[in-house]
């Protein structure tokens, strides 16, 4: 090929696409290419990725519990079955907690299975309606729980978010669980 002096100042690329013959892409470009576009894609499919304690603040958690509550230590972890999102919100004065759990499953992981294998044993699962795709709670005694303590377990697609809540009322802690459901709910 010749190559014809374009300008003075042109590189041999400029050149070659002035000319019209690009060469020929070595075989690892093509991986390169697909590489690039699958990081992309996954750099994407991670903005989807929750995190509970910029959702529920230590100010909510201090009005759900309607107590004051020390710092949480939140943490977000990608695993290989999935990713994962919990924070705890204790009172100061011992008693009341608030427990916050979503876990997002990868690929070829299904959280509904891990639904099943949390509630497979407890003796007292209640259906909750207009959360999510399925939702459930468990409290007491009859759930094989401590008294004052309702967990809450909400599916939507391929995630499962866990709200526990202790020394509340039964059921003021359901529909305090509920509310921080649905603002978890609305970041998914």
């Amino acid at each position: 090929m010749i190559l014809h002096k374009i300008h003075d100042e042109s590189s041999w690329t400029t050149q070659l696409i002035a000319c019209n013959r690009l060469p020929k892409a070595r075989s690892g470009s093509i991986f390169t290419v697909f590489f690039g576009a699958l990081l992309t894609t996954a750099m994407f499919a991670l903005d989807n990725r929750v995190d509970v304690s910029t959702i529920i603040s230590k100010a909510d958690a201090k009005s759900i519990l309607d107590a004051e509550v020390k710092d949480s230590t939140p943490r977000n972890v990608q695993g290989g079955d999935g990713y994962y999102s919990k924070c705890n919100y204790y009172s100061v004065t011992p008693g009341k907690t608030l427990l916050i759990r979503v876990y997002q499953a990868a690929a070829g992981y299904d959280a509904q299975k891990e639904l099943e294998t949390i509630t497979k044993d407890t003796p007292e699962v209640k259906p909750v309606s207009g959360l999510g795709d399925k939702a459930v709670a468990t409290s007491g005694a009859a759930s094989g729980l401590p008294s004052r303590v309702v967990m809450l377990y909400v599916m939507k697609g391929n995630a499962l978010i866990t709200i526990g809540l202790s020394g509340l009322d039964d059921e003021a802690a359901v529909e305090k669980a509920k509310g921080v459901a649905q603002k978890i709910l609305a970041q998914l």
